[in-house]
């Protein structure tokens, strides 16, 4: 244990393994903000529609990555000190929020006020948290959160485009730090990362995450109330069913196994591309599908719009290949992974070829059809792998 950290881990009042309550209250006013972002996917889609989502929905990912993480590793916080540091980003997020229907446009201003003040709650606790470790760390701290949190306030006042310019220049900085951490920090921070912790965060995200496709697909339903449209509704929950079924009986174990085997082997790079980046995309592809169920919902009779049907397909094969890539950095058998992910999108690539030409009903029947034999296809695989393991 370094100095650094010593004599606190033993007073926290808390679990540090276990995600506190106030993380899960934060993360209701993220998942606000997810939905605010998706709106346009839900409503009015299209390809470039799609795109925005993306790569807002980038910045505001990559936030909730840096406090969780921050959260991770500072396992000495008291329950009041974790509490005053969520509820002090709730806020920012929650400006976030407010702004992102607009955050493009006449509300671009509190869209970067609030990624401002997020990176100003963070660098306050590193602050006064881990201010001693160094000259070295002391620097990467002011870049890290205080010259990106100017960067996104100087960029209210400028005109489109160097206002996004200036948003997308503070996350490659943050990125380009944490990609190219230095081995003695990494060694420094490995040691207080706690794997379970980020396991349940990121687990319990995608709970909500799914929480709102469900609560989005039956406000779907209710502007829509007719029968074709109800049994719409239905396979739009099967697909929601099934996508959680895939991740919560295979993603979850996998994640918190494989989080403790690379931190008992060291590798740090690796626990960063499964927690931080890659989870990215199983969140978008999530989010996608639930705007195509809600276009699908509302007109049920009709061939899904085109951004739609690939936001339906493009989704759950950004699913399952993200999920593929992150079993493959866990160090999971090429070939066992194979096994399901080639199937899986082969599968859904033909369902894609389909989606935008038969009536909406048929594309999301086609898509139950789809996941019902991968998870089926998993169960299989998975019970005869018991059936063969040595008693």
């Amino acid at each position: 244990m370094s100095a650094e950290t010593s004599g606190r881990i033993a007073v926290a009042d808390r679990d540090p393994s276990r995600a506190h309550w106030m993380e899960l209250f934060f993360d209701l006013i993220f998942v606000a903000l997810v939905g605010q972002l998706a709106h346009p996917l839900h409503d009015h889609p299209s390809v470039a529609g799609l795109l925005l989502f993306t790569a807002l929905f980038a910045s505001v990912w990559w936030s909730w990555v840096n406090l969780t993480f921050t959260v991770n590793v500072m396992p000495w916080l008291s329950r009041r000190q974790l509490a005053l540091v969520m509820l002090a980003a709730m806020f920012a997020v929650g400006a976030i929020a407010v702004a992102a229907p607009e955050a493009t446009g006449e509300r671009a201003w509190l869209f970067a006020a609030g990624n401002a003040a997020l990176r100003l709650v963070l660098l306050g606790l590193w602050i006064t948290q881990s201010w001693g470790s160094g000259a070295a760390s002391r620097t990467r701290l002011l870049v890290y959160n205080g010259a990106t949190a100017l960067l996104w306030f100087v960029s209210i006042w400028l005109p489109s485009p160097w206002m996004f310019a200036l948003w997308g220049l503070s996350i490659v900085v943050e990125v380009t730090l944490l990609v190219t951490s230095s081995s003695s920090w990494a060694a420094r921070v490995l040691p207080r990362m706690n794997t379970e912790h980020l396991s349940e965060r990121f687990g319990l995200l995608v709970v909500i995450v799914l929480g709102e496709s469900v609560l989005s697909t039956v406000g779907a339903l209710n502007e829509s109330w007719n029968l074709a449209s109800g049994v719409v509704g239905l396979l739009g929950l099967a697909v929601i069913s099934l996508l959680a079924w895939s991740f919560f009986m295979y993603g979850t174990d996998a994640m918190r196994v494989g989080l403790d085997e690379l931190r008992e082997a060291g590798d740090y790079r690796a626990i960063r591309d499964t927690v931080g980046f890659l989870p990215f995309l199983i969140v978008v592809g999530v989010t996608a599908v639930s705007g195509a169920l809600d276009s699908a919902i509302q007109h049920p009779d009709a061939p899904l719009p085109q951004a739609s049907a690939i936001a339906l397909c493009g989704g759950i094969a950004v699913f399952y290949g993200t999920n593929a890539i992150i079993s493959l950095r866990f160090g999971r058998p090429l070939r066992a992974v194979l096994g399901w992910a080639v199937p899986a999108l082969v599968l859904t690539i033909a369902l894609g070829a389909t989606a935008a030409f038969v009536d909406a009903a048929y594309a999301i029947a086609a898509a139950v059809v789809v996941l019902v034999v991968i998870v089926a296809t998993s169960e299989v695989t998975n019970r005869r792998k018991r059936l063969s393991a040595p008693a």
